[in-house]
Order: C-alpha cells, then sequence, then structure tokens
C-alpha cells in the first residue's frame, strides 16, 4: 500500500484579488500621518448630528487597530445616550463575527489580528460602525481580506451598517467581487456619506 499524500489546488488570484491587495497598501499609506482621536472625535460629532442610531439599538463598535480611527469617543456618547454597545468576537476564518456587550473599563481579550474582544453577553447589533481601508462613493468598502463583515452583515436583516474611516481613504472605486456587501454610510471627520436609497 503506497502513502498519497492528499493534493490541494492552489488558489489562483484573480485580478480582483490583486486590485484590491494592491489598494490595501496605498490605503494603509494614505492614512499615515492622520490624528486618530481628534478625526475620531470629529466622526463621533458628525454620527451624532447627522445619522445617530435609532432609539434603542444596539451598536456594534470596533476597538481601534493602529492607525484606524478612534471610534471610542462615538461609542462612549452613544452609551452615555441609553445604547448597548457591542464589540465583534472574531471567529476561526471563514465564519461570520459575533458581538459582545462591552462597557468602559471593563477587560478586553487579545484575539488574533490584534483585535481584543469583549467578555459580556452576546447581542446582535442593529447599527454598526464597520472599520475599512478604503471606500468609494458607491458603498463599496475595502477591508483587511478576512471577509468577516462581508459574511456577518447579510445576517443581520435591516441592520444599518456605517463604515468609519480617514476621509484620506476614500477612493474612485474599490474593486468590489460578488461576495462583498456595500455599506450604507461612511463617517470621516469631514462628515457623513450616505449612499443609495
Amino acid at each position: 500500500m503506497t502513502n498519497q499524500r492528499l493534493m490541494v489546488a492552489p488558489h489562483i488570484p484573480s485580478p480582483i484579488d490583486d486590485a484590491k491587495k494592491a489598494l490595501r497598501a496605498r490605503s494603509v499609506a494614505a492614512r499615515a500621518g492622520q490624528d486618530p482621536v481628534a478625526c475620531g472625535e470629529a466622526l463621533a460629532r458628525h454620527v451624532l448630528r447627522e445619522m445617530p442610531p435609532p432609539l434603542g439599538a444596539v451598536v456594534a463598535g470596533f476597538w481601534p487597530l493602529d492607525g484606524e480611527i478612534d471610534v471610542r469617543p462615538l461609542l462612549l456618547a452613544l452609551r452615555d445616550k441609553g445604547h448597548e454597545v457591542v464589540l465583534p468576537i472574531t471567529p476561526r476564518r471563514g465564519n461570520p463575527l459575533t458581538f459582545g456587550l462591552w462597557s468602559p473599563g471593563d477587560a478586553l481579550i487579545p484575539e488574533r489580528f490584534g483585535t481584543f474582544r469583549p467578555i459580556g453577553a452576546e447581542r446582535a447589533p442593529a447599527f454598526l460602525l464597520v472599520p475599512l481601508l478604503a471606500f468609494d462613493r458607491n458603498g463599496g468598502r475595502l477591508g483587511y481580506g478576512a471577509g468577516y463583515y462581508d459574511r456577518t452583515l447579510p445576517l443581520l436583516p435591516g441592520r444599518i451598517a456605517l463604515g468609519c474611516a480617514f476621509a484620506a481613504q476614500e477612493v474612485d472605486e474599490v474593486p468590489v467581487g460578488p461576495y462583498d456587501v456595500r455599506l450604507d454610510a461612511v463617517a470621516t471627520e469631514d462628515g457623513v456619506i450616505r449612499f443609495g436609497g
């Protein structure tokens, strides 16, 4: 009996994969030199004035990675207005996100990719603040490549997805594949941009 190794076909990058990879590198460079805290405070003011979550909505935020706009001022303001705030829990690749309750001062547990997860009970959000690397005026969003939000957003009917970024992360066109989910709006330090209906 011979020992046979299971052969797996390698992933062959498509033109859209190559375009996304190139745009990711440009987008990381575009946000360099931005002030995450000052821009995050401006973003919070715009969201609260121009596109606040519905009363009582559970809001999903994110703990900012190095270089991302800081949405924590908005999360604190929304908690003060009575919203439950949840943060994502990163599963194994190929699975959707879940979300756990977060309160200021709660311990956060380090996860893969440099993210942190909360210790609170799981809740399904209705209003999501979504991190991104690049966005366009059609609601196209470029993430980090794991597809977590693209798997998660379709599972939350009626939800609102608000991308959060620096204005410098806007591009003419984000390469979009068949499984990429468009955003409802994007908030930056310059204001809120709504897409479609």
